[in-house]
């Protein structure tokens, strides 16, 4: 049925109809334009051929258009690569753009930039990243604040570098940036107090580590003294205490937790990572015990679902093992992917854990 010209002229006049007209990147997200005559939608920047305006009508969401009976182009897959290719490139412009700045642009900044509406670049940002722009920028400071002091600049020398514009900004973060005072990083953890002691469990070796905020280390091996030699060359400088009698209570719950997964771990816990890292180990905390997910499936539960290879480089930085259970993260066909203690190990403790559901009560 042909459209009124009153009609016909609103979809002219509509600003939607010139991001259609344009294939608008930026528009994307934004809304998709169903097609009558075909019953198909498409978004903005679709590489199709371009419609009647009499025979279009728009929607805000593709599940809008779906609930009203339209199915997508057949060029969807077409347009998806096209469109996750560019956004790649954007984002990649982005990052390099946050990593050569003096300060951290704007999200406002970045998005002009990249010609996309502030919202939709930081849609695009987190889908690609895992990360938000703010946090992308956050951990990259982190990483040249701790490149910084590592190198002997001094502490004031670091932080303009990293690009905080005063002592104060700094300070308000440095706790959670190097997980101790930034004087003491720079020193290699000196007068950074840990307590750490050895012990055995059905797995070899095992190292277990706490620091004044929890637990920060988990080490499994089967040489006890290349254990402590790792541990060791991470706070070269740091105080490390050997366990007292309350720190032999720690050491003995996480053992015991090794060999009946189902007893829980009720011990705080250090953890120190980049935004993303945290938002994984989060996640891998969050597998019922005797289960397993993918590396993309936790990559889609975080909103990430591009940066399943991301996740998995998050697995092998955990240090706390057991404790954050990344030996619960398979590959999608459910085979057994890299451990960072072993293979072997990994299936032992699936095994184990396994059991214990299996278990009567």
């Amino acid at each position: 049925m042909t459209r009124s010209r009153s009609t016909l002229s609103e979809i002219q006049d509509d600003p939607r109809w010139r991001a259609v007209l344009s294939r608008d990147m930026s528009a994307d997200g934004q809304f998709v334009y169903g097609v009558r005559t075909t019953g198909v939608y498409c978004r903005p920047s679709s590489l199709s051929r371009r419609p009647n305006p009499d025979n279009v009508v728009f929607f805000d969401s593709a599940a809008d258009a779906e609930a009203a009976g339209y199915r997508p182009s057949k060029r969807t897959a077409v347009d998806q690569s096209h469109v996750a290719q560019q956004h790649a490139m954007l984002v990649a412009d982005a990052c390099r753009c946050i990593e050569s700045a003096e300060y951290a642009p704007s999200l406002k900044e970045l998005a002009k930039d990249s010609g996309l509406s502030a919202y939709h670049f930081h849609r695009v940002f987190k889908a690609v990243t895992g990360l938000t722009p703010k946090a992308y920028a956050d951990a990259h400071r982190a990483k040249k604040i701790r490149h910084g002091l590592s190198a002997g600049s001094s502490i004031t020398d670091a932080l303009y570098d990293a690009g905080f514009n005063s002592n104060s900004r700094f300070y308000a973060t440095s706790d959670a940036l190097l997980g101790m005072k930034p004087g003491q990083f720079r020193q290699g953890g000196h007068d950074t107090e840990i307590r750490f002691a050895l012990g055995e469990c059905s797995l070899g070796s095992i190292l277990v580590a706490q620091s004044q905020r929890g637990v920060c280390a988990i080490l499994l091996g089967d040489d006890p003294e290349q254990l402590v030699r790792n541990f060791q060359d991470q706070f070269r400088q740091a105080t490390l205490v050997g366990g007292d009698a309350d720190f032999e209570q720690t050491i003995a719950k996480v053992v015991g937790f090794v060999e009946a997964p189902n007893l829980g771990l009720d011990l705080p816990l250090d953890m120190r990572g980049t935004a993303f890292q945290q938002r994984v180990w989060q996640a891998l905390k969050d597998i019922p015990l005797g289960s397993t997910a993918s590396y993309a499936q936790i990559a889609q539960r975080i909103g990430a679902p591009k940066s399943f290879r991301a996740v998995a480089q998050a697995c092998g930085a955990n240090t706390l093992a057991v404790a954050i259970p990344c030996h619960r993260v398979v590959r999608s066909d459910g085979g057994l992917s890299g451990y960072r203690w072993g293979v072997e190990r990994k299936q032992r403790l699936l095994d184990r854990e396994s059991e214990c559901v299996q278990e009567p009560r």
